[in-house]
C-alpha cells in the first residue's frame, strides 16, 4: 500500500519561504497523478500543485503561480517550493495520489480526488 510522510513545514514570516518534502513507501509506488493539497481552518481543501502522467501535465491553484515550484527530484519524492509566503497560506499541507483511474493534472487539484494521501504538515506564516 502506498504511503506519504511530508516535512518541511514551520513557522515562516510573510514573505518568507519553505521547501517542503514528501517521500512514498510501500509497494506498489507508483500513481497516475500526484500533488500537493493543503487546508486551513475553516476553509475549504485546495488543490495547491499537481502532476499527472495522463496528460504529462502540471497544474498550480491560481493562489500560487508564480510563487510555488514543485519538483521531483527522486523517483520516491514530490517536493514542493513555497516563496512569497503569505498568511492565507498558512495550512495543512499534504500530499496526496490518484492511483486507481486517470486524472489529469488540472482534474485532480479541481476535484480535490485522490486515493490516497499523508498526514500532512503544518505551515504558518506570520509575523
Amino acid at each position: 500500500q502506498l504511503q506519504f510522510v511530508e516535512s518541511g513545514g514551520g513557522l515562516v514570516q510573510p514573505g518568507g519561504s519553505l521547501r517542503l518534502s514528501c517521500t512514498a513507501s510501500g509497494f506498489p509506488l507508483d500513481w497516475n497523478a500526484i500533488g500537493w493539497f493543503r487546508q486551513a481552518p475553516g476553509k475549504e481543501r485546495e488543490g495547491v500543485s499537481c502532476i499527472s502522467k495522463a496528460d504529462h501535465t502540471q497544474h498550480y491553484a491560481d493562489a500560487v503561480k508564480g510563487r510555488f515550484t514543485v519538483s521531483r527530484d527522486a523517483p520516491n519524492t514530490l517536493d514542493l517550493q513555497m516563496n512569497s509566503l503569505q498568511p492565507e497560506d498558512t495550512g495543512t499541507y499534504f500530499c496526496a495520489a490518484v492511483v486507481h483511474g486517470v486524472a489529469t493534472a488540472r482534474a485532480m487539484c479541481v476535484l480535490r480526488e485522490y486515493d490516497t494521501r499523508g498526514p500532512g504538515t503544518q505551515v504558518t506564516v506570520s509575523s
